[in-house]
C-alpha cells in the first residue's frame, strides 16, 4: 500500500496562486515520496490509439495503393466527433456562448487571391497514406486553404473553456481553428486535421479568425522540430499562403500593420484540452452529463485499453493519512484515466525541460488530453541558460509561464482537470488526490532519467546536476550547446587541472579566474562519476549525443525564414524543416544551423513575443 497525500491536498492545490519560485533543480514540493528511477528510452512521439471496434468498417485500399499512396478523393474519413457528441444546433458564426454542445459545424471562411503552397511534411503525408505526389497538384493551395473542400471531409469548431494565466476565461474555443475531419488510415489510426487561421467561428469572439505568415511559419516548423526531438506533439502537414493581408499588432502597442496571411493544416489523434472538460463542468447541473459524454467518447476512442482492466489489486492504492481509502483504478475508468493523463503530461513537461523548450502559454486550454504539445504561440527553446526565462511579452510581469515554473504549472492544470471531473462525480477526492500524486511521481522519475542520460552518468546524482545549473545560469551558458559539448570530455581522472576546461571551451565564454576555478572543481568530480561507471568514452559520446540535440528551432533561425518566405522565397522554411527533422545528427554543411544567437536576435519580436498571432 501507498501513503497518499491528505485528502484536503486538492482542494488546497486547485487554489495554488501562480508559481514564484525559480527552479535549478526539479521541484519536490508537491512529493512525499518518489518511485525508483527507472531509465526509459528517449521520449517518442506518442502512439496513436488503435481504431475502435464502433467504428464502421470501410473498404480498404489494396497493398499497392498503400505502398505508392492515396490521393486526396481516396482518404478514409469517419467523423466519429460529429456522429457520438452534441453539437450546436446554429450553423452560423455570429460570436454567442454556445451551450450544451462540444463542437459547431462551420465552414471555411478566408478569402484567398492565388494562395501557395509554402512546404509540407513528407513525414505526416505518410502517417496519412497520402501520395507524396498529390502536393504537385494546382489545387493544392485552395484546398488546404479551405477554399475547396477536402472530398470526405466534415467540418467543424470545437467548444471549450479554460484558465488564462491562473484567472477562469470561461469559454473559449476554436476561434480560428476549423476541423476537416478525422482520417483513419492504413494501420487504424485515426488522426484529425485542422486549417489554423481559416476564418471565423462563434468561437471568434472580436478576433477575425485569421492567422498571419509569421505566427503559422513559427507553428508548422515547430510543430516538426517536436517530434524530431522525440517530444509528444501535434503535428503539421502543410503551410499555405492566402494572397491576402492581415491586420495584427504585435506588440499590443496601437501600431497595427498588415501582414501576409496564411494558413497551417496542423494534424493529431485529437486537438480535446483540458478545458474541453472545464467548460461543461463550469456550467451547472444541466452540463455535468457532457462532461461524462466526453470523457466516455475520449476513452472509448483514445483510451480503450481501460474499457478492458480487470479487477487487480496491483492496480489499488491506500490513501489518507488514516489509511482508511482505496484508491481501485480497475473499478473506476475515468480515476484510472485521470491518471494517465497526468502521467503523460508529467513525461511532456519533462521533455521540454530536457531539451529547454518553453512553451510561453500553459493555459488549460493548451493542455492537450493526449499529453501533446499544442498551440504554438510565443514559444522558445532557451539559449543563454536562465531558469525565469519566457518567451511571452505578455507573461512578464509575473513570469508564471517561465522555463522553472513549468513543471508546477502541469501540475497546476492538473488540478484544474480533475476538478472538473469531481464537478461531474466521475471521481473523488482522494482519486484526484492521487491523480496529482501520480504527476509528481512520473515527472521526477522522467526528469531524473532524462537528466542522468544528458550528462551519460551511471546514475542520478541531484547535487552534481544541480551544481551544474547553478553555474550555468551564472554564466549564461547555451542550454542546447553546453550539453552537446559535454560528451567530448574523457573519463580520465589524471589529466592535468589545467586542461579539464579545454573539451568545453567552446562553450565557456568570457569566464574569469572565480568562474574557471568553480568549473574546474565541477569537471574534477563529473571525470569522477563518469569514470566510476567503467563504460568507454566513444560509447558515452555516441549515447549522449543521442539525446542531446545539436540543432533546436532556435527564434532567431525562425525569423530568418519568416523575413524571406514574407518576400516569396520559402527555400529557407523548407531547408529548416528538414535539419530540424534529424536534430541528433551531425549533418555536414548545416553546421551554422547550431551557431550562438547573432546580436539582432535580442531585438523585440525574436527573442520574445507577444500572444498576438
Amino acid at each position: 500500500m501507498v501513503t497518499l497525500f491528505a485528502p484536503s491536498f486538492a482542494a488546497r492545490l486547485t487554489r495554488i496562486p501562480s508559481p514564484r519560485r525559480r527552479l535549478l533543480s526539479p521541484p519536490t514540493s508537491f512529493l512525499r515520496r518518489r518511485s525508483p528511477l527507472t531509465p526509459v528510452p528517449r521520449l517518442a512521439a506518442f502512439p496513436a490509439a488503435k481504431l475502435s471496434s464502433s467504428v464502421a468498417p470501410m473498404e480498404s485500399p489494396s497493398a499497392e495503393d498503400r505502398a505508392a499512396g492515396l490521393k486526396l478523393e481516396e482518404l478514409n474519413w469517419d467523423h466519429s466527433f460529429v456522429r457520438e457528441l452534441p453539437g450546436d444546433p446554429r450553423t452560423d458564426i455570429i460570436s454567442r456562448e454556445v451551450r450544451r454542445a462540444c463542437y459547431s459545424k462551420v465552414s471555411p471562411s478566408v478569402e484567398v487571391d492565388k494562395p501557395e503552397l509554402v512546404a509540407w511534411s513528407d513525414s505526416v503525408a505518410k502517417l496519412l497514406d497520402i501520395d507524396p505526389k498529390e502536393f504537385e497538384r494546382p489545387d493544392i493551395p485552395l484546398l488546404f486553404s479551405g477554399a475547396l473542400p477536402l472530398v470526405g471531409g466534415l467540418t467543424y469548431a470545437q467548444c471549450y473553456g479554460g484558465h488564462q494565466f491562473g484567472t477562469w476565461a470561461g469559454q473559449l474555443g476554436d476561434g480560428r481553428a476549423i476541423t476537416l475531419g478525422e482520417i483513419v488510415n492504413s494501420r487504424g489510426e485515426r488522426w484529425e486535421l485542422q486549417l489554423k487561421g481559416a476564418g471565423k467561428t462563434p468561437y471568434s469572439r472580436f478576433a477575425d479568425g485569421l492567422a498571419v505568415l509569421r505566427s503559422s511559419i513559427r507553428e508548422f516548423l515547430c510543430s516538426e522540430a517536436m517530434n524530431g526531438l522525440g517530444i509528444p506533439t501535434t503535428r503539421a502537414l502543410c503551410i499555405v499562403t492566402t494572397g491576402k493581408n492581415v491586420s495584427r499588432d504585435m506588440f499590443y502597442d496601437g501600431n497595427p500593420k498588415d501582414e501576409p496571411g496564411a494558413i497551417v493544416c496542423r494534424v493529431a489523434q485529437s486537438f480535446l484540452r483540458f478545458g474541453s472538460y472545464q467548460i461543461h463542468a463550469s456550467r451547472g447541473k444541466e452540463d455535468l452529463e457532457i462532461v461524462r459524454i466526453l470523457a466516455d467518447y475520449t476513452i472509448r476512442y483514445h483510451f480503450p485499453h481501460l474499457e478492458k482492466m480487470e479487477k487487480s489489486e496491483s492496480l489499488s492504492f491506500e490513501v489518507g493519512q488514516e489509511g482508511g481509502s482505496v484508491v481501485d483504478l480497475t473499478s473506476n475508468k475515468y480515476a484510472a484515466w485521470s491518471v494517465e493523463v497526468a502521467e503523460r503530461t508529467a513525461s511532456l513537461v519533462a521533455g521540454w525541460q530536457g531539451v529547454g523548450f518553453t512553451h510561453g502559454v500553459l493555459n488549460t486550454d493548451n493542455m492537450s488530453i493526449l499529453g501533446l504539445t499544442i498551440d504554438f504561440g510565443p514559444f522558445g527553446f532557451l539559449d543563454a541558460f536562465d531558469p525565469s526565462y519566457t518567451p511571452n511579452t505578455t507573461d512578464l510581469p509575473g513570469r508564471r509561464y517561465c522555463f522553472a515554473n513549468q513543471p508546477d504549472i502541469g501540475l497546476w492544470n492538473i488540478a484544474q482537470f480533475t476538478t472538473a471531473l469531481m464537478a461531474a462525480n466521475l471521481i473523488s477526492k482522494d482519486e484526484a488526490n492521487y491523480t496529482m500524486e501520480r504527476y509528481g511521481n512520473k515527472f521526477m522519475d522522467e526528469y531524473q532519467s532524462i537528466m542522468t542520460r544528458k550528462l551519460g552518468l551511471p546514475k542520478y546524482n541531484k547535487q552534481l546536476i544541480s551544481k551544474l545549473l547553478n553555474n550555468m545560469a551564472v554564466d549564461k551558458v547555451d542550454y542546447t550547446n553546453f550539453f552537446r559539448v559535454l560528451s567530448n570530455i574523457k573519463a580520465d581522472t589524471t589529466i592535468p587541472e589545467s586542461d579539464l576546461l579545454v573539451p568545453l571551451k567552446s562553450v565557456l565564454l568570457d569566464i574569469g579566474k572565480e568562474r574557471k576555478e568553480a568549473w574546474t572543481s565541477w569537471v574534477q568530480i563529473y571525470i569522477q562519476e563518469l569514470a566510476s561507471s567503467g563504460v568507454p568514452d566513444d560509447e558515452r559520446k555516441a549515447a549522449m549525443n543521442s539525446v542531446n540535440p545539436k540543432y533546436i528551432l532556435r527564434n532567431y533561425l525562425c525569423q530568418s525564414a519568416i523575413d524571406t518566405a514574407e518576400q516569396g522565397d520559402y527555400e529557407e522554411v523548407r531547408r529548416l524543416l528538414k535539419v530540424m527533422q534529424n536534430p541528433y545528427e551531425e549533418q555536414p554543411g548545416m553546421e551554422k544551423y547550431a551557431r550562438l544567437p547573432p546580436a539582432w536576435a535580442y531585438r523585440p519580436g525574436v527573442c520574445m513575443l507577444s500572444c498576438s498571432s
